[in-house]
């Protein structure tokens, strides 16, 4: 792997760590993986547009967390509720724009060297990612606890459940080159479900979680270049082994 490619695969890790971390509070451990699915419409319309397919991704993917936003503040039905709602259709139509070898790199990952537009793409928005989870992190701990709550404390409730959404879906299009569309919900559950799991605070836990993912992402991209396979299942792999020997701790 590249310096270029480790430096966007780490910043990618670390991003997904923290993402998740809130995903496990929320309860949408399930989650991460239909909503991921989004991004194959995308992949086919900017293959047939002849843009890359991770801007494609990338745009369905804020438009379906947006979308998920709207529907469950119209229906008040749970997130996970109209994340699968969005996901059906999603993968509907993304099995009829998407076929061939480009179907499969966007569901595995795909290789080959970095382009430049894809490694400030995934820097600035594992950047931003971050830089929202530190920024906001109390914030949504209180709307976690009580919504009534954050919003008496002059929380917007509304708006940050929609930023979360989106960080949430900018943090899958920054995998998917990595692990693609089938995998990269796993690198933010994984580690957070290990991490908290061990860590006697949040901070702990965040900390511990991005530690995780990152050592994951080393670990498997380091394996695939080794055994010269797809790193997207070694990279799941290598975090699930990290989960199973967690078990063998006392919970903190």
């Amino acid at each position: 792997m590249t310096a270029e490619g480790l430096a966007l695969a780490v910043a990618m890790a670390v991003a997904s760590g923290l993402v998740g971390c809130f995903a496990v509070m929320r309860r949408m451990s399930l989650a991460a993986d239909p909503l991921s699915h989004v991004a194959l419409p995308g992949v086919g319309i900017a293959l047939a547009l002849r843009f890359h397919p991770i801007f494609g991704a990338a745009a369905l993917l804020f438009f379906g967390a947006y979308l998920v936003w709207a529907l469950e503040r119209r229906t008040r039905a749970a997130t996970e509720t109209m994340i699968g709602v969005v996901f059906s259709a999603a993968l509907a139509i993304g099995s009829m724009t998407t076929s061939g070898e480009q179907l499969i790199e966007a569901l595995f990952g795909a290789t080959g060297a970095i382009s430049r537009s894809e490694l400030i793409f995934g820097l600035v928005g594992a950047v931003a990612v971050i830089a929202f989870i530190v920024a906001k992190r109390d914030s949504l701990i209180v709307m976690l606890v009580s919504p009534e709550v954050a919003r008496t404390a002059g929380i917007n409730v509304n708006r940050l459940n929609l930023l979360y959404l989106e960080a949430f879906a900018l943090t899958i299009a920054l995998g998917l080159r990595y692990l693609g569309v089938l995998l990269m919900g796993a690198l933010i559950i994984v580690p957070a479900a290990t991490a908290k799991g061990l860590a006697r605070n949040l901070t702990g836990m965040l900390v511990m979680s991005a530690g995780i993912a990152v050592l994951a992402t080393v670990v498997g991209s380091w394996a695939a270049g080794w055994l010269h396979q797809a790193s997207g299942p070694l990279i799941v792999i290598a975090a699930t082994v990290v989960f199973v020997l967690s078990l063998a701790r006392k919970p903190a």
